[in-house]
């Protein structure tokens, strides 16, 4: 019987860490269309960066609050990885990112900062100069492809370098991140550490603000999404509650329902909703060539994820099968 005619199966997808890792994908990707809007209206990106942190601090500040009653260990445990957290994964990819926005479309910026995986790729490559396997090569070309394509040098519509650049950094905050949640945690609930975390990347917004070194614009102006003029604080809103209080939570609790690899994996697919998003609510989608390449970069990403996948699992393998070389070895538990 398909799913489709088994609302028990639907229901058991959508309660699935992949149902959690897509319900992600689908709110972090409305982060550039909401963001663009504030942009448009008058904000720098820092301040809308800003905002967006500082809210969703002050919202998760209860239940985080309840969570760790009795266990403030837990911050002291892991602070190093809270502090990496809310410096790279939040503050300054998402700086990063809105800069890319306010110079490039939403799906282009998006692209060149999922080019992490890539990243990834090539500095394992650099540091252990240990060739990888012919699919994550193949899969490297192709993204690398896909990228000249996105840039489409020969089009009429220029692409903005200063834009590209911050995409890129973007692209390489996204990979640290990965690094940093890659190792296996579970003395930190979700929400501590979506809460925490936001909270270090806006004190760290504020007191660069402070310092005069990121410039700080906000405006009261009304926004445009798609055919409605609202008010500035309705894309703000949808900025903070659904593209980062529900989007980290929901992602943090994802990673930890399928595992980093597979949750980044299936975190591919914001970059689809983004586009129908910033399509849908600013009338704004790739040219043609640029979806091309858009579908390569995804597709060589594709091909890097599955040849890790397919590796661990003969890793695993490897080791269920593994002879016993000493007296005293015990075989792993199956």
């Amino acid at each position: 019987m398909s799913a489709a005619r088994n609302p028990a199966a639907v229901r058991s997808i959508l309660g699935s860490g992949l149902g959690v890792a897509l319900f992600s994908s689908a709110v972090f990707g409305l982060s550039g269309s909401f963001a663009k809007a504030l942009l448009e209206a008058g904000w720098s990106p820092g301040a809308a960066v800003t905002a967006r942190l500082t809210g969703a601090a002050l919202i998760l500040a209860v239940p985080a609050f309840l969570a760790l009653r009795g266990r403030w260990h837990q911050l002291r445990d892991n602070w190093v990885t809270i502090g990496l957290f809310g410096l790279i994964g939040v503050a300054a990819c998402q700086l990063f990112y809105f800069n890319a926005v306010a110079r490039l479309s939403v799906g282009v910026a998006l692209l060149l900062e999922y080019l992490a995986p890539v990243l990834i790729v090539l500095w394992l490559w650099a540091a252990s100069r240990k060739r990888p396997r012919a699919s994550t090569s193949a899969g490297t070309l192709l993204s690398l492809a896909g990228l000249v394509l996105v840039l489409d040098f020969t089009g009429a519509v220029k692409i903005d370098l200063i834009g590209v650049l911050w995409g890129m950094a973007a692209a390489v905050c996204l990979a640290i991140y990965f690094f940093i949640t890659a190792k296996e945690n579970e003395s930190l609930p979700p929400i501590v550490l979506a809460s925490v975390g936001l909270m270090v990347g806006a004190a760290v917004m504020w007191l660069a603000a402070a310092t005069g070194l990121l410039p700080m614009a906000f405006s009261t102006a009304d926004t445009r999404l798609g055919p409605w003029i609202t008010p500035w604080w309705v894309s703000l809103a949808g900025l903070i509650v659904l593209a980062t209080v529900l989007a980290y939570v929901s992602g943090i609790m994802a990673a930890r329902a399928l595992g980093s690899k597979v949750a980044s994996f299936v975190s591919l697919t914001e970059v689809l909703f983004a586009v129908i998003w910033a399509w849908l609510l600013l009338g704004e989608l790739p040219g043609a060539i640029q979806l091309l390449g858009g579908v390569l970069i995804v597709g060589g990403v594709i091909l890097v994820r599955l040849d890790e996948l397919r590796g661990d699992g003969e890793a695993a393998a490897a080791i269920r099968t593994a002879p016993l070389d000493h007296a005293n070895d015990v075989e792993p538990v199956p």
